[in-house]
């Protein structure tokens, strides 16, 4: 089953994004973009969660701007209003919880620069309650890792410019001092984005389906639990 556009309101704002509802009641996830935009590749990972079970909303926090230029690709992602981001990220939640199909928990997954919103995400809303970070990057996002409620699970790759292994474990350290419950897998020989069908010269079909596994199988056991 495919999805639609959807608009939810904050406040007077009104914001747009792309909506993929489970067959069944259940949980949700929030799949936040890469610095591409919403894209396809996005989308068809909503499609994925909607497919194993989960209701999957994608905001647009590019507001229709999408790019396969790396260097307009950084210029949005540098552009992005943090602020204005963050009330999207709780307008999404607001939008899920008043879905009568939605009957479990809320998580959050993100993608390069959309890990990063993720985690900030999960220390801004504490209705999430899981999320995943797939080698999250954006040098103006500062994550409260203090108010992250529900566990986190990291995913990086060893050869990364941006996620290096040396933050990861820097980060890591952080968590464990605060007390958070954290998982982190590096997969080894692999570049950053490695997730990305979508993009050849990156992407690495073993990694990515495990991956997949184990994002899954983390929102199955944290969202669905009481």
């Amino acid at each position: 089953m495919k999805g639609t556009s959807v608009d939810f309101q904050v406040g007077d704002e009104t914001f747009s994004g792309y909506y993929s509802p489970a067959s069944a009641p259940g949980p949700a996830v929030i799949v936040i973009q890469e610095w591409w935009g919403l894209v396809g590749h996005i989308r068809d990972v909503a499609d994925r969660f909607a497919a194993a079970g989960f209701h999957a909303l994608a905001p647009d926090f590019y507001h229709g701007q999408v790019t396969e230029e790396p260097d307009e690709a950084g210029s949005l992602m540098m552009a992005l209003d943090i602020e204005k981001a963050g009330r999207m990220i709780q307008g999404a939640v607001d939008y899920l919880v008043t879905q009568p199909e939605v009957t479990a928990g809320i998580g959050v997954v993100g993608f390069c620069m959309g890990g990063k919103l993720a985690m900030f995400a999960a220390g801004l809303d504490d209705r999430i309650r899981a999320c995943v970070n797939f080698y999250g990057i954006h040098p103006n996002v500062h994550p409260n890792y203090a108010a992250m409620n529900g566990p986190l699970l990291g995913l990086f790759a060893e050869h990364d410019e941006y996620a290096s292994p040396e933050a990861v474990k820097e980060l890591s350290v952080e968590l464990h001092k605060l007390g958070k419950e954290h998982e982190f897998v590096t997969y080894h020989r692999v570049p950053h984005a490695f997730f990305n069908s979508d993009r050849p010269a990156v992407y690495n079909a073993e990694a990515a389906e495990d991956a997949w596994q184990r994002t899954v199988r983390h929102f199955e056991h944290h969202l669905n639990r009481a």
